[in-house]
């Protein structure tokens, strides 16, 4: 539930950040990119759609995106997408607890963008 309701807020404050914080509206204004962060089993999943400035998402699990970040559930999702620490995201990688599919620059562009706003 903690993770639905993460990603559900992420969906509100990117876009609003890119209206409002100026660091953010610059990095994500020449990208174009789908980024899917969802759950191994499918069940929790929410899509990410950056077009040159414009913000949007869907819910669910897509098959179209340009890079996924599949966590092995959904409280580790939201343990480490809300661990203030850098290396949060990394160590989960390297435990086997994260794994990117697709082109992982989009992932890494997709992390540094929310360090912006957070």
């Amino acid at each position: 539930m903690k993770f639905s309701a993460l990603l559900f807020a992420l969906s509100i404050l990117l876009p609003i950040a890119a209206r409002t914080n100026k660091a953010f509206k610059k990095y994500i204004r020449n990208t174009s990119a789908k980024i899917l962060i969802k759950t191994a089993d499918g069940k929790r999943a929410r899509l990410f759609i950056f077009d040159k400035g414009k913000i949007s998402s869907r819910a669910g699990d897509h098959q179209d995106f340009d890079a996924a970040l599949v966590w092995r559930d959904a409280a580790t999702g939201f343990a480490v997408m809300t661990d203030k620490r850098e290396d949060a995201a990394f160590n989960a990688a390297a435990a086997g607890k994260l794994k990117i599919e697709g082109m992982s620059i989009y992932a890494l562009w997709f992390d540094e963008g929310v360090k912006l706003i957070l």
